[in-house]
């Protein structure tokens, strides 16, 4: 089920969702100091390709500066993410066969925010 899922997911818009992430994520790999968040976007990126089936877990021994690099994606690029999920949610919501879909959106809001400490699997 989690494969015919992840194919609709693809087919109606996660693919450009997860290549934008990819592409943010080569554009922050530019500068040095742009590395560290644009390998998380990556990451991100590929997470959300395939959403359904995976879930959402906090990262044991993330680094001492987990706390200071997801202060800065916040107010940098994660809130305008997660609005993003929660605005495409919150669309979705309101047919009965986006609302899986929508579900989706909502689990990848706190991923959005918090790259550093946690991950999709």
């Amino acid at each position: 089920m989690a494969l015919l899922l992840n194919l609709l997911w693809l087919i109606f818009g996660g693919l450009l969702s997860g290549l934008g992430y990819i592409l943010g994520g080569m554009i922050l790999c530019i500068t040095i100091i742009g590395i560290p968040f644009g390998m998380q976007s990556i990451r991100l990126g590929l997470a959300t390709l395939t959403p359904f089936g995976k879930e959402v877990r906090e990262i044991e021994n993330s680094g001492m500066f987990r706390l200071l690099f997801d202060v800065v994606w916040i107010l940098l690029f994660g809130w305008e993410i997660a609005l993003a999920h929660i605005l495409s949610a919150a669309v979705l919501f309101v047919s009965i066969i986006g609302i899986p879909f929508a579900l989706q959106h909502v689990k990848l809001v706190p991923v959005a925010l918090f790259p550093f400490g946690k991950e999709l699997r």
